[in-house]
């Protein structure tokens, strides 16, 4: 039996978390050194907009299994985005508070995922 396709990413609140995280990531991230567009800005931004892009991707399957392949995908760009977090704030490119505050929204992204994942393959 063919699964039917998966929902509006629109509709889901992940992806709208997510999305506001890309948006965040993108703004803090343009005070950091310029010799680091290439290399921390760039892995930061790629991981974090990987996260709801992933979500958009999964949407798009056709299968329950592919929507959650997509999502566990998203889950490691999370894991991804948390890290360079902390390097951020290790080399003082990023205040504690705000490190503080950004990792509390991967954290709630993250959960957010599992959970999803956990639904769609019931």
């Amino acid at each position: 039996m063919k699964e039917k396709r998966m929902q509006d990413y629109r509709k889901l609140k992940v992806w709208e978390k997510s999305h506001e995280l890309t948006l965040d990531i993108y703004k803090i991230t343009k005070s950091f050194p310029k010799d680091e567009l290439y290399g921390i800005v760039s892995q930061l931004r790629r991981s974090t907009s990987s996260i709801p892009a992933n979500i958009v991707e999964g949407c798009g399957r056709k299968t329950k299994t592919d929507f959650a392949r997509f999502l566990t995908i998203a889950i490691g760009s999370a894991n991804e985005t948390e890290y360079f977090l902390l390097l951020s704030k290790d080399l003082k490119y990023i205040s504690e508070n705000d490190h503080l505050k950004l990792s509390n929204e991967v954290i709630e992204v993250r959960k957010m995922l599992l959970s999803l994942v956990s639904k769609v393959i019931e």
